[in-house]
């Protein structure tokens, strides 16, 4: 009996293998800020756009942010496109006189409307022309290409690279630009290694507290319509700058967007720095610390709880925060003197300098001084906050006069 030599191996074959043990790799939970942004925007269901210069893991971070939704990822090269491709090409029916010249759209956008679902991946999008860019306009707001609108299951996701690293790259036009939670994507060393090794971070959905949904609206709305209530010229603010007009910027588009994104984010439980990622990139970087920096004192205590309890009193532990509620206190010791609400205030300071820094009783201990009246005696308590004052003072003068000497 004659046996058969196997069939020699083909290179191509072991090389196949290879190429499969090298692509094997695995996620594990890892704290991301901005994977986490990321994926809360997408929740939230407005159009994201990745900033990042070529290389640094744009579309590897959508194929994997893809694969743990479980949505069928479509990638759109915005790039290679005509603006017919998303506006629909004009198709001729049985009688355009009557019935009119319906626009056919692309091949892509049918393939997801029959999922009902998927991730939308419009890629190089700064390396699209403004026809393109115009044409874009109204798949990224009203979701609609040709005839067809996509369903609620499908999420739009852009990349992008600066204009100096982009190959024939243009700037963004401003009407496009702001229809996107702009967010910059850097690489983090750490993930970058432990990624070649094998194990890259996993993508989640946040989990929303369905208990603290109507609080999280309220929360939400408060703190927009407070910041542009007080700064109503925040409310829309075009950028004179080519670039920025390419980037996040207040208009009433944005801070709509932007009060979705504090919902979620409330909702979710995320960290300061993730909804800073989101804000700065929604309404820009000076619109949205001043709005990050209103969040904070939604939380403050209210002064007249303050001076109605000074014992039990609970001040923040962040500077200036601690700051804004003994300067809210004085500030409403001033609008309504009286005598035990003047001695309240005074108990107040002394309980931040026994809880605190010293040197923030300062400024409001000489304000509140110079609000009493004729007829009120000092009170026992200012003399705990005179050696503060006069040592805070002192180190004042002694800082200025070594600055001066050098």
């Amino acid at each position: 009996m004659t046996m058969t030599a196997p069939a020699p191996v083909s290179q191509l074959d072991i090389a196949a293998d290879l190429l499969t043990l090298l692509r094997d790799s695995t996620t594990e939970p890892r704290p991301d800020s901005q994977l986490e942004a990321l994926t809360l925007a997408v929740a939230a269901d407005l159009p994201v756009l990745l900033w990042g210069e070529p290389g640094i893991g744009k579309t590897a971070a959508l194929t994997q942010l893809a694969t743990a939704l479980d949505l069928p990822l479509t990638t759109v090269i915005a790039s290679v496109h005509e603006p017919s491709d998303f506006s629909g090409l004009p198709v001729v029916g049985d009688d355009p006189a009557t019935q009119g010249v319906p626009m056919a759209p692309p091949d892509w956008a049918v393939r997801l409307v029959r999922a009902g679902r998927g991730l939308l991946f419009l890629d190089e999008l700064s390396t699209a022309p403004p026809a393109v860019q115009a044409a874009l306009l109204r798949l990224v707001l009203e979701r609609r290409i040709g005839a067809l609108r996509l369903p609620p299951g499908v999420r739009i996701v852009a990349a992008a690279n600066p204009r100096s690293s982009a190959a024939d790259g243009w700037e963004l036009s401003p009407p496009l630009a702001n229809r996107f939670v702009h967010l910059q994507w850097t690489h983090d060393h750490e993930v970058v290694v432990r990624g070649l090794g094998g194990t890259w971070p996993r993508a989640t959905l946040p989990r929303l507290d369905p208990r603290k949904l109507p609080e999280a609206v309220e929360f939400a709305r408060r703190a927009v319509c407070g910041l542009l209530a007080a700064r109503p010229t925040l409310v829309h603010r075009l950028p004179t700058n080519e670039t920025r007009r390419g980037g996040p910027w207040p208009s009433p588009r944005s801070w709509d967007m932007t009060l979705s994104l504090v919902a979620f984010a409330t909702a979710a439980g995320s960290a300061r720095d993730v909804l800073s990622l989101l804000v700065r990139g929604t309404v820009g970087d000076g619109p949205g610390l001043e709005l990050l920096a209103s969040l904070d004192r939604l939380d403050l205590p209210d002064p007249e709880d303050v001076l109605a309890d000074p014992a039990g009193a609970v001040l923040p532990e962040r500077g200036d925060l601690r700051q804004a509620v003994l300067d809210g206190v004085v500030a409403a010791v001033r609008a309504r003197p009286d005598r035990g609400r003047w001695d309240a205030a005074w108990a107040v300071l002394v309980r931040a300098l026994e809880t605190g820094a010293p040197d923030l009783v300062v400024v409001p201990a000489t304000t509140l001084a110079s609000l009493r009246q004729q007829d009120w005696d000092v009170p026992a308590t200012i003399e705990r906050l005179a050696g503060a004052v006069a040592l805070s003072r002192r180190a004042d003068r002694a800082a200025v006069a070594s600055k001066g000497r050098r």
